[in-house]
């Protein structure tokens, strides 16, 4: 049987590996992929949230976090990958390491 302590496992789970993935990878488009498991870890515990409290009055709200945050996420997903594109073609590499001479 599902409960919220399942869901909630799950999303600590894909947030956890998210984080994981940002920290230890040096690939841009691994870190653009972790970001978007922590986002969908966040996801699913708003959903949770509101599943399993129906009768609140901010049971909506979990919904409405869940759209607002799947928008974020494609608009992320959109201008990051524009980013590694015109890097890669410039630089022909995606390591984050040389992406610290944007600061200069």
């Amino acid at each position: 049987m599902l409960t919220l302590h399942n869901c909630l496992l799950l999303a600590a789970l894909l947030f956890v590996t998210g984080v994981f993935g940002v920290v230890a990878r040096r690939n841009v488009l691994i870190v653009l992929m972790s970001v978007e498991l922590m986002l969908n870890g966040a996801n699913i515990a708003f959903v949770s949230f509101a599943r399993f409290y129906p009768g609140s009055s901010l049971a909506p709200a979990g919904h409405v976090f869940v759209l607002l945050t799947m928008a974020v996420a494609a608009a992320e997903a959109a201008v990051g990958l524009a980013i590694v594109m015109a890097w890669f073609r410039n630089r022909k590499s995606v390591d984050t390491d040389d992406m610290r001479t944007l600061r200069w």
